[in-house]
């Protein structure tokens, strides 16, 4: 059976993946056919005895740069038959969000770059990546940490992954209407569980009320007033 969705990751470190791709929803995911990763080390397509992978900046400057023909080849190494959506991962992308997460979970094959060191030559940047992706205003040590929040992100949404699937259209950043009927991504309500009093914290009276209208009224309230107070930006 084809996989939904066929991960290419090209990356210096690819012991990095070994553990979390066999964790929880990726691993789930792998064996239920949903999706399938392959792993290629970059330098494993140097071209010089020393499996070279990086080089000094033209111009000078401070670290080292991926070198623009060992990413081309690890790149050419993918199946021709299917082309895949080349990411780029690096902190001068464009920020990874909700929205992203699913226009990408509709894609068949996606290779992920990971950057490292100074970053790669722009050249490749330029004319062989799709796209290149941030997942925040912060600087990694690679591009390995995004690839996995990608992976993740995208992998959840995609049928067959999770145990209920109505699930992931509730999670934070998920969709409603406001009251203009306009689209809008609000955070997730807040969520209890027993016991019903702990140290003298009680769980909110209406959660326990079994009136269900005012159980989704309370949680709408809630989402908003969340939302408001730690991302105002979203409404």
């Amino acid at each position: 059976m084809n996989p939904r969705l066929k991960f290419e990751i090209l990356t210096l470190f690819p012991k990095f993946f070994e553990s979390p791709t066999k964790q929880s929803v990726i691993s789930r995911a792998i064996k239920n056919g949903v999706i399938q990763i392959n792993i290629r080390n970059i330098r494993d397509y140097a071209s010089d005895k020393h499996r070279t992978v990086d080089d000094k900046p033209f111009g000078g400057g401070e670290g080292m740069v991926l070198k623009i023909d060992t990413l081309v080849s690890a790149l050419q190494s993918i199946d021709s038959n299917q082309k895949p959506y080349t990411v780029l991962l690096d902190p001068k992308g464009k920020k990874f969000d909700q929205n992203h997460a699913e226009i990408l979970s509709n894609k068949k094959n996606i290779t992920l770059v990971c950057g490292h060191y100074e970053g790669v030559d722009q050249r490749f940047a330029d004319n062989w990546a799709d796209e290149i992706i941030s997942i925040g205003d912060y600087v990694l040590s690679g591009g390995e940490s995004a690839a996995l929040v990608l992976i993740d992100s995208i992998t959840r949404l995609l049928p067959g992954t999770l145990g209920n699937e109505k699930s992931a259209k509730k999670d934070s950043f998920s969709k409603i209407k406001n009251s203009a009927g306009i689209m809008k991504r609000i955070l997730e309500y807040p969520v209890y569980t027993r016991p019903e009093v702990f140290q003298e914290k009680r769980v909110p009276d209406v959660l326990i009320s079994g009136d269900h209208s005012k159980i989704k009224a309370w949680r709408q309230t809630k989402a908003l007033e969340t939302t408001k107070k730690s991302r105002p930006d979203l409404i």
